[in-house]
């Protein structure tokens, strides 16, 4: 439990802005989340260690289904998942959004309702489909045109399973290149402009085992402004009118995906998600009243602005290095455990914590501790100018995209995440031992 508490500033030089609501600062020079010294988490769990905040995961939530209320909100489990993570979706009254065999099955064995959860991927496997409908999941989104035949078959005759189909609406929309979805030239989705995701639809509809329930478009990911969705919603609108026209079948619902993007560094933008449902509420009412349509269900899929916001990563600092004009702080973790920076080139926003330091601040750069030159977790960030081995650093906004993309690189092993909430900190998921990979090991 953590004593002295000082509220957190919310501007200025030490801005708190991307840190989770509870975060608060220790007299000590130390921080809390959750009602939890970070220093007493990383004491325990030991190092890397990523801290979950419970009650920013609950509130962003209900942020989500008071802002959609009319809408289905479907947690994106590819961001993070484990079994208290699909309790508290669950309790929070939102579906699920998977990706895999394995997302899919550690949801249900949680107790998720099969019913409320979307499979998705552009290539799924046999067991992805296999799960799907001996689970009896809500619905599947076809991406390519082999899987309507592969779908229809597995169902079989007199069976019946709910399908979207995923449409690329020639939008392009997302922090980075690689995370740009909404375009022709990769690999998600059937295309409006060449003609196969017509195509794709009309094949669907003359499966009787197949119910085209709508379409589903994901146009990237870290999208911070209202606009490439509106003008995606507009897009897909017309391609229901068209199928309506064509075909004589109104669909009932309408997927927008996800990609909401957040702040991962103080005066970053964020997407304001009020204003995101107010303009698609507004655009899906127009679009459809245009076109002589009723009023599609509207399905979103937030994950990072879910998640993202409600995760600490604390580090211990192993060496510091000064190279020219450059200082080096090299952690114990890295990017086998973010990869993000590497991949996209993220920036975060790392900070000391745990003592007090009256060193003015200097540029640094923090680093992992694998045998890449591209393991820079933090670049030309401000960090005091006293910075030693043994001290603590905290990075916030790591809650999303970091366990779930982490590696075995090295054979460091995975971290632990531990959850903070009103107070009380509990181990999630544990720390990957050199045992675990010893055991998958099982050559001579």
């Amino acid at each position: 439990m953590t004593t002295a508490v000082i509220p957190r500033p919310q501007s200025g030089t030490d801005d708190f802005s991307v840190w989770p609501a509870s975060t608060t600062r220790l007299a000590h020079g130390g921080l809390a989340v959750g009602g939890v010294d970070l220093a007493d988490v990383a004491a325990r769990f030991g190092t890397p260690v990523y801290v979950l905040d419970e009650g920013e995961v609950r509130e962003r939530c209900r942020a989500y289904r008071n802002a959609f209320p009319e809408a289905e909100v479907l947690y994106a489990a590819k961001a993070f998942l484990s079994r208290a993570m699909v309790r508290w979706v669950q309790e929070e009254g939102m579906g699920l959004d998977v990706c895999s065999a394995g997302e899919l099955e550690l949801a249900v064995t949680a107790g998720f309702p099969p019913e409320r959860i979307v499979l998705h991927g552009n290539a799924k496997s046999p067991r992805d489909l296999d799960s799907a409908l001996r689970l009896g999941v809500g619905r599947i989104v076809i991406d390519s045109p082999s899987e309507i035949a592969r779908i229809a078959a597995a169902v079989g005759p007199g069976g019946r399973q709910k399908v979207m189909v995923r449409v690329v609406p020639g939008v392009s929309a997302g922090g980075h290149d690689k995370i740009r979805t909404g375009t022709e030239g990769q690999k998600f989705g059937l295309s409006v402009a060449d003609g196969s995701a017509q195509h794709a639809i009309a094949r669907v509809l003359s499966q009787p085992q197949l119910e085209l329930m709508g379409l589903h478009c994901h146009i990237g990911s870290q999208i911070t402004t209202v606009k490439p969705y509106l003008t995606a919603l507009r897009r897909m609108v017309g391609l229901m009118a068209r199928i309506r026209d064509t075909s004589g079948v109104v669909l009932p619902e309408l997927d927008m995906g996800g990609g909401h993007g957040i702040a991962y560094r103080p005066g970053e933008p964020a997407l304001d998600v009020t204003a995101l449902a107010h303009r698609l509420r507004g655009e899906l009412v127009e679009s459809c009243a245009a076109a002589g349509m009723p009023v599609p269900r509207l399905l979103i899929e937030p994950g990072r602005g879910v998640v993202g916001p409600a995760g600490v990563a604390l580090y211990r600092v192993l060496a510091v290095k000064h190279t020219g004009d450059t200082v080096f702080v090299a952690v114990d973790g890295g990017m086998s455990d973010n990869p993000r920076p590497a991949l996209y080139g993220v920036r975060y926003a790392p900070r000391l914590i745990g003592r007090t330091s009256a060193a003015g601040s200097r540029t640094a750069t923090v680093v992992g501790r694998h045998c890449e030159a591209g393991d820079v977790l933090a670049a030309g960030v401000e960090l005091p100018g006293d910075v030693r081995p043994g001290d603590l650093i905290a990075v916030p906004v790591a809650g999303a995209y970091q366990l779930s993309m982490a590696s075995g690189y090295n054979m460091v092993g995975r971290p632990p995440v531990a959850a903070v909430h009103e107070g009380t900190v509990r181990l999630l998921v544990r720390r990957e031992t050199l045992e675990d990979m010893r055991r998958r090991d099982i050559g001579p």
